[in-house]
């Protein structure tokens, strides 16, 4: 199971929100792409980068840190936040991009994420934030009526590369994974599943390793931030 440290990007900085929202953000790093450098130098396999500020405007708007981290790293990263159009995908890709995380889209514009996916096999995962298991979009401002698993089963045939599952409610909050939630989605489906929102600690990493079905990785951001993870550690914990 890879553990995916996560770089939230706001404003050109490193932050963690609180359960999504964009008036409670704590800066931990200025420079993001030093940041990323520091979780290489700790062994990491993969970076999660997120464009918050990209997540609301439809777009990207923290390209500039995305593009220095891509420049200045040797892992491969995966990136969501306002990707929303074929020629951003490419664009993204053709920069060095390891993964693209396709979110709101993929609930308004479900064909985009097939045709991405055919065009860029391996490169296409799909984002799916959640609520008490209803699906949220545009950063997480709007709720839909769609459930978690319907949308899910929908790309079963699609060829994406992975399911980035995160519980909304859970995110930020260093409470916990939800691992039943994340458990379930992983067995409805064959897509990989990235388990996102409350990894708050070693234990939590071990309890998704362990929760009876195989998950690609986890996401951590704030835990990591803290030093309540070490990141060397739940590495070798994890391999």
């Amino acid at each position: 199971m890879i553990l995916y440290p996560a770089i939230d990007l706001k404003d050109g900085e490193a932050v963690r929100l609180l359960r999504g929202e964009m008036d409670k953000a704590t800066v931990f790093n200025e420079n993001p792409a030093a940041q990323a450098r520091a979780f290489v130098e700790a062994g990491c396999e993969w970076l999660h980068l997120v464009d918050l500020n990209g997540a609301f405007a439809g777009e990207p708007v923290n390209a500039a840190p995305v593009e220095a981290i891509l420049r200045e790293c040797n892992v491969p990263a995966q990136l969501g936040g306002g990707i929303r159009d074929m020629s951003t995908i490419e664009t993204w890709i053709d920069k060095g991009l390891a993964r693209v995380i396709l979110g709101t889209v993929a609930v308004e514009n479900p064909n985009l994420v097939r045709e991405a996916a055919k065009e860029f096999p391996g490169k296409v995962a799909v984002g799916i934030d959640a609520r008490d298991g209803m699906v949220a979009t545009k950063g997480w401002a709007e709720e839909t009526n769609v459930k978690v698993t319907d949308l899910a089963r929908s790309f079963e045939d699609a060829g994406v590369a992975a399911i980035i599952y995160t519980d909304i409610n859970r995110d930020g909050a260093m409470q916990g994974p939800n691992i039943r939630a994340t458990a379930d989605l992983a067995r409805a489906v064959s897509i990989p599943v990235i388990a996102s929102g409350g990894v708050s600690s070693l234990d939590d990493l071990i309890a998704l390793r362990d929760c009876g079905v195989a998950l690609d990785g986890a996401i951590s951001g704030r835990a990591l931030y803290d030093g309540a993870i070490d990141l060397s550690e739940a590495i070798r914990a994890l391999s």
